[in-house]
């Protein structure tokens, strides 16, 4: 049975970003909008289920709806990692088949899985039996000297027979010798129109996109184009607030606008916690630093979490600082 919820908040979502999308970032982000679906960075079934490391799953209630993205390719380790993130509470288990990097690569998952339809398959499988969270993929339309236009459709018949529901496509191939994950993310050219495709040969597939969005108004064009979600990422990571501001209202149909300075407010808290646990305050300012991008103010927001967040005993009152100046500048601005 299909998580209601976790689908319909897969309109808009934002995309799971190794070093990025940690649990203080989802949390700045869930202030932002209180329904786009958000991702955890990848976490390897292996340091799971054979490390132990349970912390990896941490993540605050306030962040749902949250999924969880696992990398692996051994049926039954990824099922006993569904299991744990089941456990855990996340509302989705996403299987990582694009990531693209060396060390992916070597532990055979990421990409490179794009070469291994039924193993992806066997995989789904195994993990669906696992959990009674969705079970979706997120995935590349193919890599190295692969044609797209055969492997993709193959690809999606493997996993739907399977039982996959919903699946995310990032509309480059990868390259997995000779790019960078960094070039990986820009060089390949985009093929827009063979995810729609897509969409007309799976159309009861739940089919999001995602690669080089970077605005609300292609979002809504995408989704008015029939495909069924939006994924962002760096622009969700970079401009939080012109990506997540108005998304409940523009593309859920429901709640208010949020504002760079309401996110602040709210993270005043949650700062003031994790401090008191010992945590150090750039752990979290360091997702906060794109939210005024384009404001008058934005250099110096950023100038002044950037060179102070790392000093010992840095609290609360060096945010608050930041705001104010901001604040100040915005009342400059509108004087003029």
């Amino acid at each position: 049975m299909p998580n209601i919820a976790a689908e319909r908040a897969a309109r808009l979502s934002v995309a799971p970003m190794m070093d990025w999308t940690d649990r203080h970032c989802r949390y700045l982000h869930r202030q932002l909008s209180r329904n786009a679906l958000l991702y955890t960075e990848m976490v390897t079934a292996p340091a799971l289920v054979r490390g132990g490391a349970l912390h990896l799953l941490d993540h605050h209630a306030d962040e749902h709806p949250v999924a969880l993205q696992l990398g692996g390719s051994d049926p039954q380790e990824l099922a006993q990692a569904a299991r744990l993130g089941a456990q855990a509470g996340y509302d989705e288990i996403n299987l990582n088949c694009g990531c693209p990097s060396d060390r992916v690569q070597s532990g055979t998952f990421g990409a490179v899985l794009m070469r291994a339809p039924g193993r992806v398959a066997d995989c789904v499988a195994a993990m669906r039996s696992a959990v009674d969270v969705d079970v979706t993929v997120k995935c590349r339309i193919g890599v190295d000297e692969q044609d797209p236009h055969e492997v993709l459709p193959e690809f999606l018949s493997r996993i739907v027979a399977a039982g996959c529901e919903r699946v995310t496509i990032h509309a480059r191939k990868a390259w997995l010798k000779g790019l960078s994950p960094k070039e990986n993310r820009d060089i390949p050219p985009l093929d827009y129109e063979l995810v729609h495709a897509m969409k007309g040969l799976f159309p009861n597939l739940h089919i999001s996109i995602n690669g080089g969005i970077d605005s609300l108004d292609q979002a809504l064009g995408f989704l008015d184009g029939g495909l069924d979600g939006v994924m962002v990422g760096r622009a969700a990571y970079h401009q939080p607030s012109d990506i997540l501001s108005s998304a409940d209202r523009r593309i859920f149909g429901k709640g208010e606008d949020r504002t760079a300075e309401d996110a602040v407010a709210a993270m005043l808290p949650y700062i003031e916690a994790h401090l008191s646990g010992g945590g150090r305050l750039h752990q979290i300012t360091r997702h906060m630093l794109g939210l005024f991008a384009g404001r008058p103010g934005a250099r110096g927001w950023r100038r002044m979490l950037s060179e102070g967040a790392t000093r010992p005993g840095a609290g609360v009152e060096l945010v608050e600082a930041a705001m104010a100046q901001v604040s100040a500048l915005a009342q400059t601005a509108k004087a003029v």
